[in-house]
């Protein structure tokens, strides 16, 4: 492109506006917010934004203007969340969407063409944007994705998106993006309509221009269906009928944001976009005020700052090879994220060819089911299979940085594979051990170089759970620290710090979660009653049937070891050892608490659906008769987590509250409505906590005793976040 000539746009140092013109009469709007990875949208952003728009038009002969990004890979991520977080009523924040708004309708009804050129992230505030333009052109880059995800922090878009994306896409696509948060990449978000062309990043600000100088603009036609949803009262009807059924079947009424959503959009459609942005204002305001929306900020805010943690103070090394020892389900599932989201070349070993095929298939259709929905071609597939190789020995290994070993519960094995690698790496190699229990420094105990190994835990299935545990022992240098959690940043996943001690955190606060649901199992509550208790309290899944997704075999190894280690709080009803001596390790063998095997019915169970078997209760000598109640249920299952979050709290296990939630939301599930067990406990207040858990302590016993940190806390009515 030709030289431009640039603009100043204002007495500021370093203005987030730069205005500039092309020789060929384009003007060009560069956002740049200095000193920040990402741009996002500031309300203090407004009236520079303003002032640029009315500077462009008074240049004389500006033919039309291209709004694009200074930020590499990066178009504008959103808006700023802290300024919703510094709103103390629902009037500040309605001002603060209705300021972008009229931002944005001004943009809209701009005299002259202007169109977004689009690179990278355009997300919530940005998309908003760029629907206020008048075209929009995107990059064919990978990292180019398209989104509205702010009811992913309980919120609705703000600054016009509920009625722009809806008159530009049709409706229905617009539902789904606006109600699921869903990112689109570029070609996606053209077929859809939402962007004009997807061109190489290189042409792009040329492509974009011309569109501006040819008048390209053409409006999208609407599918006969589309304005019957869109225009026709039985259709608005019939839509949203059906969408808030199948929204509350989702979100079991925890999540207000999306029958706000729905609202507002109907309420657009019905009457017309003026209403539509006075009632998603008023909707903005209401929802950054309701306590789902503060407590999903609060875990935005973690997860993020988490993500510019390096767990050390140390700088980490450049990961070049990666060792896999194993090639079960956890080792194909470490192997795939490793290559697939990390890019690093992976070598997997294990003991049979069998082990190596079922790993590498692991990644073959995870990938094959990305191409055959479009989302990868399979050029690209046979690249990032490429990066696996698997082999019976240790042949390629010394090329290795690091290794993750995810073989067997089994700590003379372990121990085995770290004398195997010291040998071949000489202190060179860091060896992480997937274990889900055994102490990292009893792996560690007979090695050579301790500082070397560290624990590395994962949750299946891999490529979805998105925490790992990152378990340092006291001899692991912070170099082997910081490396572990830069890899597993490349992984995409959020990383915590915690203390080697049986369980760590996450298995540690599971266990008498299960071990609870189970002794109400024993003493006669249905299967299906105590699973329904916390998956309307907002689990995604009961404690029993967790227990079977994750493996029974895996959990009766991990419970004496806790046993063991902190007495008898963690022990499960003897009555349960029966349901092991029966072959029962869950859904991996189908044969758990629940039915699995179709054809050994008399009688369909249809998609999704599942029945308990009704052996369980003969195996357990007990007849089920529902006798508690679902808020007894959860009152016994959830207090014992909670008491135990405190007690690793109190023993250095996490490092602080904020460790604590992430941990448990992204690990087990923990109801992200309710911003993890650390920020339910502020909530609920720690002396209705303690208040229950002594009542539960008179009834059931000294497991529900309130540790001491809690009992304390309660006494001066203190909190965990201030």
């Amino acid at each position: 492109m030709a030289t431009q000539q640039r603009i100043q746009t204002s007495s500021e140092k370093s203005p987030v506006f730069q205005f500039s013109v092309r020789p060929d009469k384009v003007g060009i709007i560069t956002i740049n917010v200095v000193d920040e990875k990402v741009n996002t949208l500031k309300a203090a952003f407004v009236e520079q934004f303003q002032n640029v728009l009315k500077q462009a038009q008074q240049h004389s002969g500006v033919k039309g203007l291209i709004i694009t990004s200074g930020k590499p890979d990066n178009f504008i991520a959103g808006a700023d969340i802290s300024m919703i977080a510094d709103c103390k009523t629902k009037e500040e924040a309605t001002a603060l969407a209705k300021a972008g708004q009229d931002l944005f309708t001004q943009l809209e009804n701009y005299p002259l063409p202007v169109v977004a050129a689009i690179n990278g992230a355009c997300l919530g505030g940005g998309l908003e944007l760029a629907l206020a333009c008048h075209g929009r052109i995107c990059s064919d880059n990978s990292k180019t994705r398209l989104g509205l995800p702010e009811v992913q922090l309980g919120l609705l878009p703000g600054s016009g998106g509920t009625q722009r994306l809806p008159r530009l896409i049709g409706v229905t696509t617009a539902l789904d993006m606006i109600l699921t948060g869903r990112q689109i990449n570029a070609k996606r978000a053209f077929k859809l309509g939402l962007v004009d062309d997807v061109v190489p990043q290189a042409i792009l600000l040329d492509v974009a221009a011309q569109w501006i100088l040819t008048a390209k603009k053409a409006a999208k036609k609407q599918t006969i269906m589309e304005r019957f949803w869109a225009n026709t009262t039985l259709g608005r009807n019939i839509l949203f009928d059906q969408a808030k059924k199948r929204t509350l079947a989702k979100t079991k009424g925890h999540y207000p944001a999306a029958e706000r959503i729905l609202h507002v959009i109907e309420r657009g459609l019905e009457k017309d976009i003026q209403t539509g942005f006075k009632e998603e204002a008023n909707a903005f305001g209401e929802l950054a005020m309701t306590p789902v929306s503060s407590a999903l900020r609060h875990l935005f805010f973690a997860s993020t700052a988490l993500k510019n943690e390096t767990g050390s103070s140390a700088k980490p090394d450049n990961l070049h090879h990666i060792g896999i020892l194993g090639g079960g389900l956890m080792g194909g599932g470490i192997a795939f994220v490793t290559a697939t989201k990390g890019n690093l070349p992976v070598r997997i070993k294990d003991i049979s060819d069998k082990g190596i095929a079922q790993a590498l298939n692991y990644s073959w259709k995870a990938l094959s089911t990305k191409v055959k929905k479009k989302r990868l071609s399979a050029r690209e597939r046979q690249r990032q299979m490429g990066l696996l190789s698997g082999t019976l020995d240790y042949s390629g290994f010394h090329q290795t940085n690091l290794i993750v070993e995810a073989v067997f519960e089994d700590l003379a094995l372990k121990q085995k594979m770290v004398a195997d690698i010291e040998a071949l790496g000489e202190g060179k190699i860091i060896f992480a051990s997937n274990t889900s229990s055994l102490p990292i420094h009893k792996i560690a105990e007979k090695a050579q170089y301790p500082e070397k190994i560290i624990g590395l835990h994962y949750f299946s299935p891999v490529e979805k759970m998105p925490l790992v545990e990152v378990i340092p022992h006291e001899k692991t240098d912070a170099k082997t620290i910081a490396t572990t959690v830069a890899f597993a940043k490349k992984q995409g996943k959020v990383a915590i710090v915690v203390g080697d001690k049986p369980g760590f955190y996450v298995n540690r606060i599971l266990a008498p979660y299960i071990s609870e649901a189970l002794t109400c199992l024993v003493e006669g509550e249905t299967i299906e009653n105590i699973d329904k208790a916390l998956v309307q309290f907002g689990f995604p899944v009961g404690p029993i049937q967790l227990l079977d997704e994750v493996g029974i075999d895996i959990g009766t190894k991990i419970t004496p070891i806790l046993v063991n280690e902190f007495g008898e709080r963690f022990a499960s009803p003897p009555a349960v050892d029966a349901i092991i001596a029966d072959d029962r390790k869950g859904r991996k063998n189908g044969r758990g608490f629940y039915l699995y095997n179709q054809h050994a019915l008399p009688f369909s169970l249809g998609k999704n659906k599942k029945r308990a078997d009704p052996m369980i209760y003969r195996l357990l000598q007990v007849k089920p008769k529902n006798q508690l109640s679902a808020s007894e249920i959860t009152e016994r299952c959830l207090l014992l987590m909670l008491n135990e979050a405190v007690r690793c709290l109190d023993e250095n296990i996490i490092q602080q509250p904020r460790d604590g939630d992430i941990g448990a939301v992204f690990g087990i599930g923990f109801p992200p409505f309710f911003g993890g067990p650390f920020r339910y406990i502020d909530s609920m207040g720690t002396t209705k906590i303690v208040d229950k858990l002594n009542q539960l302590t008179e009834k059931y016993g000294e497991k529900f005793q309130p540790c001491e940190r809690l009992a304390a806390m309660a006494e001066l009515n203190e909190r965990f976040y201030s």
